[in-house]
C-alpha cells in the first residue's frame, strides 16, 4: 500500500491498524517469512536472575523483523507496481531490498550520510539501488518522497504506513501461540513500528512496552503531549534508533491499547548487548538489546511469577567494531 487515497470503513480512521489486519498479513505472507522461535531462559538483573522468554526476531531474514512489514506492503500493493522507494538509515531499506528482490521488484533506498557502511553494504547485497541525500532521515525521507512521484514509484515508509505495521504484528500472532499466558512483552521503539504492529496483534488482552534510550524518547514524548513531537536526539543509539518522532499510526495503536514507554540508559544498552554475547553467543545490534537492557538494569522488575517476553529485534551490526 502506498501513500496513496485507500478505501476504508467510514466508522474506521484512515491509517489506523487492527487486529483483522495483521491476520490478514500473516495469511498473505505465508511461506515468505520465518516464524522465528523463542527460548525460555533467565538473565542477570541488580536483583537476581529473572526468566525471561527471549523472542529471537533477529533470526529473520536479514536479520531484522522490518522484512515482515515490507514484504506484507509490497505483497498488499499488487503486481502493477514495479519499483519500490524507501527512505532509511539501515534496517527498513535492507528489508526493502530483500522484500523487492524477492517479488522481482527493482529497489531504490535513500539514506543519510551517516548510514553504517555494513548496512548500505546490505542493501547493495539484494540488489537494491543506494542514494545518498542529507545528514539526518527526515532529509532523506523528503527525497525519496519526491523520487517516488518522479519516478511513478511505490513509496514505503520505515515505519508509519498500515501494511507496514500490520506485517510486523505477526509477531504477535506468534507469540501468542508459542508462550502461555498473557505475559507483557518488551520491545524497543524505535519509530514505533514494532511496538504498534505487536500491541495492534494482541490489543489490551496482553501489555506492550516500549523500551526507549533516554537521549531519544520519542514515545515517551508523544504520550505526555498527545501528539508527535520532534525529539533531538543524542548518543551512540540514536544512529540506530533513527526517527526524531514517532509514527502516527504507533502513537494511535499505543493510546488504544496502551502502551507503555520505560527509559533506559545508553550505558544499559550497550551492557545488555554484550552481556547477550558473553552469555548466550547472541550478537545484535544495539537497537535489538534495548528491550533486555531494561530487565538487565532493573529499570523493569517483573511481578514474582512473571516471565516477560523480550523481543531481540536486530542482527545488523558492524562485528569488527563490537
Amino acid at each position: 500500500m502506498s501513500e496513496r487515497a485507500t478505501t476504508v470503513s467510514p466508522h474506521r480512521p484512515v491509517g489506523r491498524v487492527e487486529r483483522s489486519d495483521v491476520r490478514s498479513a500473516r495469511r498473505r505472507m505465508a511461506g515468505q517469512i520465518r516464524k522465528t522461535p523463542v527460548f525460555h531462559t533467565s538473565v542477570a538483573s541488580p536483583s537476581g536472575p529473572v526468566p525471561v522468554t527471549l523472542k529471537l526476531e533477529h533470526l529473520q531474514h536479514a536479520g531484522t523483523f522490518k522484512v515482515r512489514g515490507s514484504l506484507n506492503a509490497l505483497l498488499e500493493s499488487g503486481e502493477g507496481i514495479e519499483q519500490v522507494v524507501i527512505a532509511s538509515g539501515g534496517n527498513a531499506g535492507i528489508a526493502a531490498a530483500l522484500a523487492a528482490a524477492r517479488l522481482g521488484k527493482s529497489c531504490t533506498v535513500v539514506v543519510p550520510e551517516t548510514a553504517p557502511h555494513t548496512k548500505v553494504a546490505a542493501m547493495w547485497s539484494h540488489g537494491a539501488e543506494v542514494l545518498w541525500c542529507g545528514t539526518s532521515y527526515a532529509e532523506a525521507r523528503r527525497h525519496a518522497t519526491e523520487l517516488a512521484a518522479d519516478r511513478g514509484a511505490l513509496l514505503l515508509h520505515a515505519y508509519d504506513l498500515p501494511a507496514v505495521v500490520a506485517g510486523v504484528g505477526v509477531i504477535g500472532l506468534e507469540l501468542e501461540e508459542q508462550v502461555r499466558g498473557r505475559p507483557p512483552v518488551l520491545a524497543a521503539v524505535g519509530g514505533g513500528g514494532l511496538v504498534a504492529g505487536i500491541a495492534a496483534a494482541l490489543g489490551r488482552r496482553q501489555q506492550v512496552i516500549g523500551i526507549e534510550p533516554e537521549g531519544a524518547a520519542i514515545l515517551r514524548a508523544a504520550l505526555e503531549a498527545d501528539r508527535p513531537v520532534d525529539v533531538v536526539g543524542s548518543g551512540i543509539t540514536v544512529d540506530s534508533l533513527g526517527p526524531t518522532r514517532i509514527g502516527d499510526i504507533a502513537l494511535d495503536v499505543a493510546r488504544r491499547n496502551r502502551v507503555r514507554s520505560l527509559l533506559v540508559s545508553e550505558d544499559a544498552i550497550g551492557a545488555a548487548r554484550e552481556y547477550l554475547w558473553r552469555e548466550f553467543r547472541i550478537l545484535v545490534e544495539l537497537t535489538g538489546a534495548a528491550a533486555l537492557a531494561a530487565i538487565h538494569s532493573g529499570v523493569y522488575v517483573p511481578a514474582a511469577d512473571e516471565r516477560p517476553i523480550v523481543v531481540l529485534c536486530g542482527a545488523n551490526t558492524d562485528v569488527a567494531v563490537f
